[in-house]
């Protein structure tokens, strides 16, 4: 995928209407909502995620976060959800991506990757073809309790380039992004997307004030960049 100077921006772990209309106010391109997980914050009922979802004006998107590693089982959660599109944080062990396109026409997928080694390289290759974008994130699915998302860790980014030189659909990237490494990540990686989380919340709670410093760092560094990415 070519480089992205003017990334979009997903504000996850929305647990609010109230939050939801902050991120849009603010420029946020997508929403994550967030269903049952192992570990990590921002889970909310699912009531709630479709109370939200049906509350966000189009375009913006509305993600699903879901632990679920079975198609079937993801379909229903959407179905309940309403949600737009789907981020399965963990590898899917039965079913396929076609089962839940054959089953939720418009629906889009992002496939998470939790990049640890080079081995997430070729994770990522070899799912890409059959989503719609790839979420780049620092969890770790080999752990007791799983790492699904939430960590606020920085991962290797050079790998995180490697990946988005290497496939065809749109990168986000997640974990650990800030107002501070903003330019860098978008330097170094230059993804379709960022995903941030932590960095925007004060006890818990979505910070405009945060989010509104994070969008003018982006807005800078973007401007920035943009001659020598054109």
């Amino acid at each position: 995928m070519e480089k992205t100077a003017n990334p979009r921006v997903k504000i996850c772990c929305i647990s609010s209407i109230e939050e939801a209309w902050i991120a849009i106010r603010c420029g946020a391109s997508a929403l994550g909502l967030v269903s049952q997980m192992p570990s990590g914050p921002g889970v909310i009922s699912e009531e709630l995620i479709a109370k939200i979802a049906a509350c966000v004006p189009p375009p913006i998107a509305t993600f699903l976060l879901t632990s679920s590693q079975d198609a079937q089982e993801i379909i229903q959660q959407v179905k309940r959800c309403r949600t737009n599109t789907v981020q399965i944080c963990d590898r899917l062990e039965s079913g396929s991506y076609q089962d839940i396109r054959d089953a939720l026409p418009g629906i889009s997928i992002v496939q998470v990757i939790h990049v640890i080694t080079e081995k997430s390289i070729d994770e990522t290759i070899n799912v890409a073809p059959y989503v719609d974008a790839i979420l780049l994130d620092s969890g770790n699915q080999s752990l007791l309790i799983k790492e699904l998302g939430g960590t606020g860790r920085l991962h290797d980014w050079n790998l995180s380039a490697q990946i988005r030189e290497q496939v065809n659909v749109p990168i986000f990237l997640a974990g650990g992004l800030k107002s501070e490494n903003v330019a860098i990540a978008v330097k170094q990686v230059a993804p379709f997307g960022l995903d941030l989380c932590s960095a925007v919340r004060s006890n818990g709670k979505l910070d405009e004030n945060k989010l509104k410093l994070f969008f003018e760092q982006l807005k800078y560094c973007t401007e920035e960049l943009s001659p020598e990415f054109n």
